[in-house]
């Protein structure tokens, strides 16, 4: 298929234009470089700087491209920004997604695999999660999110737009040429691995008094290559709806921690700090849908496996990109 990858300069945008060419897609990556970087571009991918809040600019790229699927992943996600500085989320991922609807309408293109997240749940009132609990976000992050999808869900349904929302969960571990480079970074297992990098001295526990096995917060990991086998089998005629992707198996902070000492050798000293206002106590998938509706079948998810492909990444990119 010709598909274009919105935001394919980014974290999962990178591994999954790299699965697309590996699966003999022509891929086009659509990004602005603000937060993604022109190296995490696959040669083999062609490459189209444009903004999604400048609709001349997208309308151009569709118009040439003519995709026949967009994968959308171009967004703000940062959680804690969201909060202090919340117009941003609005403008970049509302209103940019709104754009990109527009542009994809005005060139034909029926297809969107759109790059949404757990948050739009919020706390849950069950465990695990599954596509059917209530959307009521607790940040703006995840309320633009909800946002983007109800713009799509109208879109799809009155343009015939078949539209597929992929929820993750925690995105994690690398490929041997891209993995995750967020400045400033907020990812825990990052963060993590940052102390053995000589990056920083410790790193900080955010509540101990959660009630789990330890009791710090449990999260869900998932290996960024099956998030983008995911992408890939969204592709099929019929698919739309939303799917949760995740392992079923939940890790707490500590756990993390532990295996980050375990695959690195290092200590990796710990400091307990008070909770953060927001955190969940437990955020774990049911991803029954997405296996039985995509064939969807996580083959990455040992803890071990996801922490020392991050490690190995990161020892070969000390700087990012």
């Amino acid at each position: 298929m010709k598909v274009l990858v919105a935001g394919g300069a980014g974290y999962i945008g990178s591994v999954t234009t790299e699965r697309l060419c590996d699966a003999g897609h022509d891929v086009t990556v659509l990004d602005n470089l603000e937060r993604g970087h022109r190296e995490a571009v696959d040669s083999r991918a062609a490459f189209v700087q444009a903004d999604l809040r400048k609709p001349d600019e997208l309308d151009a790229a569709l118009q040439k491209v003519r995709p026949e699927a967009v994968i959308h992943f171009a967004a703000y996600i940062e959680v804690g920004e969201s909060m202090t500085d919340p117009l941003p989320f609005f403008e970049n991922n509302v209103s940019g997604s709104l754009n990109l609807m527009k542009a994809m309408v005005a060139a034909e293109c029926k297809k969107l695999i759109f790059s949404s997240t757990c948050a739009t749940y919020g706390t849950p009132k069950k465990m695990p999660m599954d596509e059917t609990l209530p959307q009521k976000p607790e940040s703006v992050y995840g309320e633009s999110k909800l946002l983007c999808e109800k713009i799509f869900e109208w879109a799809g349904q009155i343009h015939g737009v078949e539209c597929v929302f992929l929820r993750y969960f925690n995105a994690c571990g690398a490929t041997e040429k891209y993995g995750e480079a967020h400045n400033p970074e907020s990812h825990l297992i990052p963060l993590v691995l940052q102390v053995p990098m000589g990056q920083r001295e410790k790193i900080f526990i955010f509540g101990e008094d959660y009630e789990t096995r330890d009791g710090t917060c449990v999260r869900d990991y998932i290996h960024i290559k099956d998030l983008a086998q995911a992408h890939i089998l969204a592709h099929k005629p019929g698919i739309a709806g939303a799917f949760n992707l995740g392992n079923g198996d939940g890790y707490t902070v500590k756990e993390v921690i532990d295996v980050c000492r375990e695959v690195t050798g290092h200590p990796i000293p710990a400091e307990s700090q008070p909770r953060r206002a927001g955190d969940c106590t437990a955020l774990v998938a049911d991803a029954t849908k997405a296996k039985t509706v995509l064939g969807w079948d996580p083959q990455h998810t040992d803890l071990k496996e996801i922490v020392q492909s991050a490690w190995s990444w990161h020892q070969a990119h000390p700087t990012g990109y």
